[in-house]
């Protein structure tokens, strides 16, 4: 191929040097050389291109290079998203679509009461609020925006506090597989533990009484509880899918949703509901208190926990206010995420048995970044959650006017990672009359 467009550019460019009547010494020798030397150039800096995408693959830690597109460039256009983890964007995005999550019928609780996307860690640091016996770091990436904890090998990494969890609430984070320091396949796991009033130890690693656990091995989703005491330990339950669809890939992201319901828990994966077990939790043997990540190799961010399961119909049509934290955006992008099918789903649901009510969406922000470019997210957010509604369904759009409030109506102080996490919602007022 080098060859023929030697050929190629050799006869072009004599053509060109004839037609011009150069009075030029040895020129088919030196249009050779020069289109050797371009065709080079062009050879190295596809090599060059290649090495680099391999230095900065998936994890780009300390190398200072230009931010990827869908990262912030400007430090003053920092705001945060309506009801996750996003800032502002600029310039033109992919359209909205949530076809893929057609059956995702998961809605989050309504009051955040922990929170974690690594934002107020320093990249390259152990994040603040966690502990371990092993090892782990904060981390950036070339693929998926925002700040990640990387785990890699055997040890656990479990939050340093308890955690309040009442009987019902919602966990949810953002996973993405790697290929640990001896190249295996993807797995990793994640354990709803208890370790409070320790009388136990799991494996000689870390305190634990019992609990909950999610992994997968070569990508295959599996669970399992661990429970102690004579009475308990009949009790455990475990089982997987082996289902090629389900298998998480590396370097993929991927939504992990649980939903806990005294002893019942709910897995969700995507758009696919994995698991739902009964006695997940059994009475009287394990109340979990932290949420511990390890063995194998992953990084995770945006943990949300949640309390309190949304009565959407009454705060909408009785109260006149919905206030909703499960309407989630990507950083720096006003693109409706596919895991917010489930509480768009719902929303839809009431306002398409009331046809004659009209309902004003209103975007909110946290403090983070300029107000300017807030307000503009904010507005653009809730037009986002408008067109999904329309389009996706079916929803008259003549009902639905939007607005934003940008950061200037927060609902807690913008001074942890959970209370911007409070601020970051969409709120759908109930209007009788027009506008």
């Amino acid at each position: 191929m080098k060859t023929i467009i030697l050929k190629f550019l050799t006869f072009l460019l004599l053509g060109v040097v004839t037609y011009a009547n150069a009075q030029i010494i040895n020129v088919p020798k030196r249009v050779q050389t020069k289109a050797v030397n371009r065709i080079n150039h062009q050879i190295d800096k596809g090599i060059d291109k290649g090495l680099d995408a391999v230095e900065d693959s998936i994890l780009g830690t300390n190398k200072k290079s230009t931010p990827p597109a869908t990262q912030k460039t400007d430090p003053k256009a920092t705001g945060s998203g309506v009801a996750t983890t996003g800032s502002q964007s600029g310039g033109k995005q992919d359209q909205p679509t949530l076809q893929s999550y057609s059956k995702y019928d998961f809605i989050p609780g309504e009051k955040v009461i922990f929170y974690e996307d690594f934002s107020q860690d320093a990249v390259g640091d152990f994040p603040a609020l966690w502990n371990t016996n092993g090892s782990a770091e904060v981390v950036t990436t070339n693929l998926f925006p925002g700040n990640w904890m990387k785990f890699d090998g055997g040890e656990p990494v479990w939050t340093d506090a308890l955690l309040k969890l009442p009987d019902n609430y919602t966990l949810e984070f953002d996973v993405i597989p790697i290929k640990d320091k001896e190249n295996h396949e993807p797995g990793f796991m994640m354990r709803l533990m208890q370790a409070k009033n320790v009388k136990a130890w799991d494996a000689g690693t870390v305190p634990g009484k019992g609990g909950f656990q999610f992994h997968t091995d070569y990508g295959r989703p599996f669970y399992s509880t661990w429970l102690y005491g004579t009475e308990c330990e009949q009790l455990k339950v475990e089982g997987y899918k082996d289902d090629a669809n389900l298998r998480q890939k590396t370097n993929q992201k991927y939504h992990i949703a649980i939903w806990v319901q005294k002893s019942r828990l709910r897995l969700y994966q995507n758009e696919d509901k994995v698991f739902d077990i009964p006695k997940a939790f059994p009475e009287g043997c394990v109340k979990p208190d932290r949420i511990r990540f390890e063995r194998g190799a992953a990084m995770v961010s945006n943990i949300r926990i949640a309390v309190g399961a949304p009565d959407m119909r009454n705060k909408l049509m009785t109260e006149g206010k919905l206030v909703t934290y499960g309407i989630y955006f990507d950083v720096n992008k006003d693109v409706v995420k596919p895991e917010s099918n489930g509480t768009l789903k719902e929303i839809a649901k009431i306002l398409n048995e009331v046809p004659d009510v009209k309902v004003k969406i209103v975007g909110h922000t946290d403090s983070d970044g300029a107000d300017a470019a807030n307000l503009d997210l904010s507005k653009r957010r809730a037009a986002s959650v408008k067109t999904e509604l329309v389009k996706n369904f079916g929803v008259n759009g003549d009902r639905l006017v939007t607005d934003g409030m940008g950061e200037g109506q927060p609902v807690a102080p913008n001074d942890t990672p959970a209370n911007k996490a409070l601020n970051r919602r969409v709120e759908f007022i109930l209007r009788h009359r027009n506008f």
